[in-house]
Formats: structure tokens, C-alpha cells, sequence
């Protein structure tokens, strides 16, 4: 069909052929069979007016030409270069001055014609075509560089000087000066270059004019006039005109000079200059480090990275203000300084501690207030000005905004540092604030520990009272509490400490609570009475494996075999009942172990028989949507004392054998 695509054709036999062309073959017999280039026929002309003829068949062609494209420079110069050849000078003219009437701003048709004259050594000609077009093509510089050119070449120095002179007043670009300079050079009059300079430098006020300058007086020899000129670029040129490479070229050129100072100096000066990119003085301190490791001591190269560092670091915390890793970094190299550089320091942590987060989100400050931090231990223990770390710790307790979070360590760090200056009443002030304001756990333990290393027990108890009230479900505060009254021998308070923890509705760790009860009663009772009732009445509200096995240790370590064997097997017929397979193992694998340590070899042996046996089964499995899910493989349990209770199970069993077996012979006779 037509409007079905034909499938592309496949090459049946991909075989190489028996003979290989190669690409050199294909060109050759490409260029043997190529046709001559049709040359036409040589005229020769032999008497006058055959020439005659000949020039009249030519300009009638030319002017035809010219009558269908007036404006094609083309036929004007091959006109023009016709009449040349035959030695027609005024009519090569002629064609050249009416070419010049219909286009006047093609400099290829004024080049041309200067060229014409100038080959046939019309010097006057040649000069008045010059200066008719730089006249009208003022800002064409290749007329200009041609001019002056035949100027000099005819050894018309003074010549060549005046059209340089008349180009200068259009203050063309830097090559067109440079030439100058190089036309007086060559001709021996370098006070004359000097003066073209001077000029150069004050039509074009950039960088690179004083460099040529200072370049050019350097080959002279003139030392102190080559720094001169850089000095004069420095001072005259405006500071946003200022490029680092001038500074570069100066300290290169004064480590020519071997004044090694001087270009130090130099290095100092531009880094510092404010007008600079920080690309510039990036590239400058590399030069001026390179430097230092060629010409300085150990202590220049040093203050040379430091700059190098310090000006990384301006980059990153410009470019990242919230990042306040390169604050850290930042203020850890000014820090490495010692006291002397305090007062930059200072500066570095001002700037960083204006970066204020964003957001009042603590996750976005926990880096921020370590800056605080850390601007208080140095103006501690570093600057030793206690009046400024006071006060910076201040300031970092009224940046926080405490209705949405807090950081204790302000606190902590600010009562511990007017501890250190021997003002107690400050530092329970702040803490005592601490609590009131922003009451957390470490807060109170700040505190507590505070009162306790300066004996006034009351006031902890006092803390206490608060820190419970404020948290009482916190289990680690009942337990220091309780622990406090133990260190005194205040048993009593002990137990009714440790009552009310057990008695409150809500623990974070209830399990750490009576333990510590537990702990206590085991270290006080002698006859233990006390710790069976706190087992009795932990089992009352769970029965965890792990209550049952440290009651059953503790019988074992504390009182007799027949103890923790009665509380042993009073665990094992509970997750027997319950059926808890697991923990019913868990069991009897500590009262083994607990056996075995006793050396009571008969109990052994009794639990060794009570040991489960470990089988693998399958069970069937359901998705999510209620679908199969499959099988899945787990491990169970098979207890002696459970198959005893069941024989019927294993009735069943065999019986399921002897069906397999039967249905395995019928097969077999039917094969």
C-alpha cells in the first residue's frame, strides 16, 4: 500500500568482498579521470594599433561593467589595475577618483590607490593620497600605520613624526602611542619617547599605560625613573582605576631591583587597599606569600598565611553568615594570636553573635549559643577581663528567647563563673532564675550539686521539693533524692521517699524506681522480710519474666536453696498457665544456671528433665487485605509435661503415619 512505509532494506550476505578498495584507490582514480582545466588561448599583440584595439575591447568591457554595478569596488580595481599595467597613470587616476565619488569611506579603495602610487614611486602622490584620506577616514588606523610607515621608510623622519603628531590629536588607542614611542626609539630619541608617554599616560588614565611606561623605562636602565612612574600611577589614576596588577607589577619590579622592603611594603599596602576586588587581593596574597617564602624570615611567612587564612575566612562568613563553623574556625585563628589580639577577637565574636538564627527554633541554635560560650571562656581565661565575660553571658541570656526554649548551660556556665569569682549569692540568683524562668532537669541538678558541694543539705531537700513538683515523673529525681537521704542515714525519709515514687500514677522508669527500693531494703533488712513484700507487691502490678528471676536470684544469694526454688517453680506454673512458651524458658534456663551454681545436682537433673524441645513449624500467613499471605517458618516449644497431658495428640499422629503409609503401598501396586 502507499501509505505503508517500506521496511529497510537488509544486507543479505555481510561477508567481506574478496577484494578490499581503499580510500587512497578511490582518490587516485578520482584524479586520473579528471578533466583538464580549460586555459584559454595566449593573445599576442604585435604592432600598435592591434594594442589599441586591445585596450579599447578592455575599458569598453570595464565600463559595462561599471554601468550595470556602479557601486562593486571590484571592477573599480581591477579597472584601475588594468590601466596600471599599461603604464596609464592619469587614467588609473581617474578610475581611482571616480570610485572615490561614489564610495569615499572605503579604505580597501584608498589603500589601493596609495599602493598604486607608491609602486610606481610617485612619492608625492602617494603622499597626497594619504592625506586625503586620513582626512576623511580619521579613525581608520591602518591608513594612519601605512602613512607614517612610507614616511620613515623614505627616511622622512621629521615627516613620519608629523603624522604621527597630527594622529595623536584624535587620541587613538594604546598601539597607535606605542608605535610613536617605538618610531622615536629607533631613530635614537628617547627624551622625545619620554614626552609621548607623558601624553599617552594623560589621554588614557588606565593601569596598563603606566605599566607600558614604567616597562619602557625599566629597559632604558632608568631605575628611578621606571618607580616614578609607578608611583605616579598610584597617585594620579583613580582609587577605582587602581588594578591589583599595578601593585603587582611595582613589587615585582622593585624584587628586580633587589629592594626587598620596599616591595614588602608595596604587598602590605595593596592588600589593605579597600578599592581592590577580593579576587585581586586574593591573587595578592598569593604573590606576597610566594614571597615571603623566597625573601622573608619564619615569623613574615607566617603573618603572611595568617592573612591568607584570615582573608578565606572574611570570604566564607561574607558568603555564609549563618554557617557558623567558619565563625569557629575564624575566631580560632585570631584566638591562636594570644592576649595581644584581643581587640580582634572581640571583633570576630561581635560580628558572629549578630548572626542571629532566623527562626526561633532550637535545632537552629544549638550551634549558634556555643559562639557565646566560647566568647566567654576566652574573655575569662584567655583576655582575663572577667567584667566583659560577665557581661557577654548577659547578653547571651537576653538573646535566647526563653518563652520558646532555653539552654540550661547559659545558666549553669554563668552561676559557675560567679562561683569562681567568689560570688555566691549571684550564682544562686541566676540558677534560682533558671528554675523560675525555664525550669529543666539540668537546671535543678546544677543547682542541687552547688548546694550540696557547699553542705547546706536543707536547701536541697528544698530543690527537691521543687524538682518534683515541677517533674514527678521523673524517676531519676526520686531516686537522687532518695539517695541524698541514704548518704545522711535518714533511712526513714529513705522509705517514705521511695513510697510516694512508687505510689505516683505516671514514671518515666518505674522499673529503676523499684529497683532502687529493692536495693535499699536488701542493704537494710536484715531478715528480708520487706524485700519479699516489695517483690509480692512489683508482681502485683506485672508479671515480667525479669521481676520473677531477680526475686528468685536474690532467694538464692540471700536466703536459702528452698526459697528460690519455691519462687522458681511459682513462675514456671504461672507462664504455664499462661501459656507463654518463651518466658516459660527464660525461667527455667536461670533456675538451671542458678542450680548449677549451687551445686545442687539433684535440682539439676529435675530441671533438665522440665527443658522444652525446640521444633520447627510452619504456619499460614495473611496479608494486611486478609488475602494468603503464604507460610512462614517459626520455632515452638514442646514441654515433657505437656505431651504427658495430651496422649490423644499422639494417638492422632500415628494414625495420620499409618494413612500415609497405606496411601504409599496402593500407589505403588497400581504402578
Amino acid at each position: 500500500m502507499e501509505g505503508q512505509m517500506r521496511a529497510p532494506t537488509r544486507a543479505k550476505n555481510k561477508a567481506p568482498a574478496p577484494m578490499q578498495i581503499t580510500a587512497e584507490q578511490i582518490l587516485r582514480e578520482a584524479a586520473e579521470r579528471q578533466e583538464d582545466v580549460f586555459e584559454p588561448p595566449k593573445q599576442r599583440i604585435t604592432d600598435p594599433e592591434e594594442l589599441a584595439a586591445f585596450r579599447l575591447r578592455k575599458r569598453k568591457g570595464f565600463e559595462d561593467a561599471l554601468r550595470l554595478n556602479r557601486h562593486n569596488m571590484n571592477h573599480w580595481l581591477r579597472y584601475a589595475r588594468f590601466e596600471e599595467e599599461q603604464r596609464e597613470f592619469d587614467r588609473a587616476r581617474s578610475v581611482f577618483e571616480r570610485a572615490l565619488q561614489i564610495d569615499h569611506r572605503d579604505q580597501k579603495l584608498w589603500l589601493a590607490y596609495a599602493d598604486m602610487e607608491m609602486r610606481n614611486r610617485h612619492v608625492n602622490a602617494a603622499r597626497n593620497v594619504w592625506d586625503r584620506a586620513v582626512t576623511l577616514l580619521p579613525r581608520v588606523e591602518t591608513l594612519w600605520f601605512r602613512y607614517a610607515y612610507m614616511e620613515e621608510m623614505l627616511g622622512n623622519v621629521a615627516g613620519c613624526r608629523a603624522v604621527f603628531e597630527r594622529w595623536m590629536k584624535w587620541e587613538p588607542a594604546d598601539h597607535a602611542w606605542t608605535s610613536y614611542v617605538r618610531m622615536e626609539v629607533r631613530h635614537g630619541d628617547v627624551d622625545a619617547a619620554r614626552a609621548v608617554f607623558r601624553r599617552y599616560v594623560d589621554c588614557h588614565q588606565v593601569p596598563r599605560a603606566y605599566l607600558r611606561w614604567a616597562k619602557f623605562e625599566e629597559r632604558q636602565g632608568a631605575t628611578d625613573l621606571a618607580r616614578a612612574v609607578f608611583q605616579a600611577a598610584l597617585e594620579e589614576l583613580r582609587e577605582d582605576l587602581v588594578s591589583g596588577d599595578l601593585f603587582a607589577a611595582f613589587a615585582a619590579f622593585e624584587q628586580r631591583q633587589g629592594e626587598y622592603e620596599r616591595a614588602r611594603v608595596i604587598f602590605k599596602y595593596a592588600i589593605d587597599f579597600e578599592a581592590l576586588s577580593a579576587d585581586e587581593r586574593a591573587d595578592l596574597r598569593a604573590r606576597h606569600a610566594a614571597f615571603e617564602k623566597t625573601h622573608g624570615d619564619r615569623a613574615s611567612v607566617e603573618r603572611v598565611l595568617l592573612e591568607k587564612k584570615r582573608a578565606q575566612y572574611e570570604r566564607e562568613v561574607a558568603a555564609e553568615p549563618a554557617q557558623y563553623d567558619h565563625w569557629f574556625d575564624y575566631a580560632r585563628l585570631e584566638e591562636t594570636l594570644g592576649k595581644e589580639n584581643a581587640p580582634r577577637v572581640r571583633a570576630v565574636y561581635d560580628r558572629a553573635v549578630a548572626a542571629v538564627p532566623p527562626a526561633p527554633e532550637k535545632r537552629l541554635w544549638r550551634r549558634y549559643i556555643y559562639l557565646w560560650i566560647k566568647y566567654a571562656v576566652f574573655e575569662e581565661m584567655v583576655a582575663q577581663d572577667f567584667d566583659r565575660a560577665r557581661e557577654v553571658l548577659a547578653r547571651a541570656r537576653k538573646v535566647i528567647p526563653h518563652e520558646k526554649f532555653t539552654f540550661s548551660k547559659i545558666w549553669v556556665l554563668s552561676a559557675h563563673f560567679e562561683v569562681r569569682r567568689g560570688r555566691l549569692d549571684a550564682a544562686r540568683k541566676l540558677l534560682g532564675a533558671a528554675i523560675g524562668r525555664a525550669p529543666k532537669d539540668k537546671s535543678f541538678k546544677a543547682y542541687i550539686q552547688l548546694e550540696l558541694q557547699l553542705g547546706e543539705i536543707d536547701r536541697c531537700r528544698a530543690l527537691y521539693q521543687k524538682y518534683l513538683q515541677w517533674a514527678p515523673e521523673k524517676s531519676s529525681a526520686w531516686i537522687a533524692m532518695a539517695d541524698l537521704e541514704k548518704s545522711l542515714g535518714e533511712h526513714e525519709r529513705v522509705r517514705a521517699i521511695l513510697e510516694l515514687a512508687v505510689d505516683q500514677p505516671l514514671l518515666d522508669m518505674p522499673e529503676l524506681v523499684w529497683k532502687s527500693y529493692i536495693d535499699f531494703e536488701a542493704e537494710v533488712d536484715e531478715d528480708g522480710e520487706r524485700v519479699r513484700a516489695l517483690y509480692r507487691r512489683l508482681l502485683d502490678r506485672t508479671k515480667h519474666v525479669k521481676v520473677w528471676l531477680s526475686w528468685a536470684r536474690w532467694e538464692s544469694t540471700a536466703s536459702s536453696l528452698e526459697k528460690s526454688r519455691e519462687v522458681f517453680q511459682e513462675a514456671h506454673d504461672h507462664f504455664k498457665a499462661e501459656g507463654l512458651k518463651v518466658e516459660r524458658l527464660a525461667v527455667l534456663e536461670a533456675w538451671l544456671a542458678c542450680m548449677r551454681d549451687l551445686g545442687a545436682d539433684d535440682e539439676v537433673a529435675a530441671v533438665e528433665g522440665m527443658m522444652p524441645k525446640r521444633v520447627k513449624k510452619r504456619r499460614a500467613v495473611l496479608a494486611e487485605d486478609g488475602t494468603d499471605g503464604g507460610w512462614e517458618e517459626y520455632y515452638d516449644y514442646l514441654y515433657p509435661e505437656d505431651q504427658k497431658v495430651r496422649p490423644s495428640l499422639k494417638i492422632l499422629e500415628m494414625a495420620h503415619q499409618w494413612k500415609r503409609q497405606k496411601l504409599g503401598e496402593g500407589e505403588a501396586t497400581e504402578a
